[in-house]
């Protein structure tokens, strides 16, 4: 298995996992309370899982779904790392954000020359 594959699963299904949290757990939101962004919450877990599921169907079916998934979810991403550098998080804390950011830019990149 090639990386492009590797990483449009992992990516994938994480935020297939993520959007579910967010949209489900007392944690998360606390955390987007915390960010400033209570009541987008709900639209954050229904893009997440979108995106989640667009990357992998996009994937076997449709590259130009991946294409828009991954700039979707890195978008998403990149924003949420600027939120957690404005409210004070350490850059060590907001590391995953980063990450999947560059991942996601990674995979639009990828999906956008094939």
């Amino acid at each position: 298995m090639d990386f492009p594959t590797v990483a449009t699963y992992f990516s994938g299904l994480s935020f297939l996992f993520f959007g579910t949290s967010c949209l489900t757990s007392s944690y998360m939101k606390r955390e987007f309370i915390r960010y400033g962004y209570d009541r987008q919450r709900p639209l954050v877990g229904v893009l997440q899982i979108l995106g989640g599921a667009g990357l992998i169907v996009g994937y076997w079916i449709w590259p130009p779904l991946a294409l828009a998934s991954a700039t979707g979810l890195f978008l998403m991403m990149a924003y949420g790392f600027g939120v957690r550098m404005k409210i004070g998080d350490s850059f060590l804390a907001s590391t995953p954000a980063f990450l999947y950011a560059a991942l996601n830019l990674y995979l639009a990149i990828h999906y956008g020359g094939s």
